[in-house]
């Protein structure tokens, strides 16, 4: 009986192997992908790198500029993802199956949440451009909507896990439903929720960068710019700020992590 699990686990393994390989080499015949040319071309893609892609004496006079539309950058990205924290927090209570009201509201909830999370930020931007032109706004709603559903779906599960027992034992003892949101489910689960928004702040700092660049604002637009005039110097010192923030943040925030929870 262990003898014929084990035999049908690898049959499914060596089953998935194959699909995966008879996808890929479609994929190679569809598109015509020369495998040798693209792996002997990595050494030539890093011999360019090293002798152009970096920073010199006057990319650093460009420094100052780089800073402040980075600060840009991060002040938009916290902006928007605290603000969709707050919306968030209000449809994850609706939505939850512990603290949700039931009906259409807790359905609305759970569709609003379900649209926003599957369009792609890249995608909200595109849409936003018809509306707001590139300006901040674009690339501050973008964020928005995309935090927005990632937010309420997890502030959802993160609801239902840790405060079911306490949402009912307060339940027994005939409290109102603002009582067991007030002293049950936002003290229970604020650490969780917290870890998810500090979470959301580090990805959408690196999505911010990559929406400069469609909105022209902030510093993936600096980092456009510079590329496409072939300053490769700039644009260097350009990626290089920008790694350095992401550390920075990530830092800060694994440490509020460590004690939050």
């Amino acid at each position: 009986m262990q003898d014929r699990f084990f035999l049908r686990k690898r049959l499914n393994t060596s089953l998935y192997c194959a699909l995966l390989f008879l996808i890929t080499m479609a994929a190679i015949i569809i598109t015509q992908y020369d495998m040798v040319k693209g792996f002997t071309s990595i050494p030539k893609a890093a011999e360019w790198a090293v002798s152009n892609f970096y920073p010199n004496a006057r990319a650093m006079t460009r420094l100052p500029n780089i800073l402040d539309s980075l600060m840009e950058t991060l002040l938009v990205s916290i902006a928007a993802t605290t603000v969709a924290a707050i919306f968030a927090f209000f449809f994850a209570i609706l939505g939850s199956t512990t603290t949700g009201v039931g009906g259409v509201f807790s359905l609305l909830s759970r569709w609003i949440a379900t649209l926003f999370r599957n369009i792609d930020v890249a995608a909200w931007s595109m849409i936003l451009l018809i509306s707001f032109g590139q300006s901040v706004m674009t690339g501050y709603f973008a964020l928005f909507f995309g935090s927005f559903g990632f937010l309420t779906r997890a502030f959802m599960e993160s609801i239902d896990e840790v405060s079911n027992s306490s949402v009912e034992a307060l339940r027994a003892t005939g409290a109102s439903y603002f009582s067991i949101i007030v002293h049950s489910v936002i003290p229970s689960s604020i650490p969780q929720l917290i870890s998810w928004i500090l979470f959301m702040i580090e990805t959408n700092i690196r999505q911010a960068t990559l929406i400069g660049i469609l909105t022209g604002t902030g510093v993936g637009f600096l980092f456009s710019l510079y590329y496409k005039s072939l300053n490769y110097s700039s644009a260097s010192l350009v990626v290089i700020a920008i790694i350095a923030v992401i550390f920075i943040i990530e830092a800060v925030s694994n440490y509020v992590r460590r004690v939050i929870l």
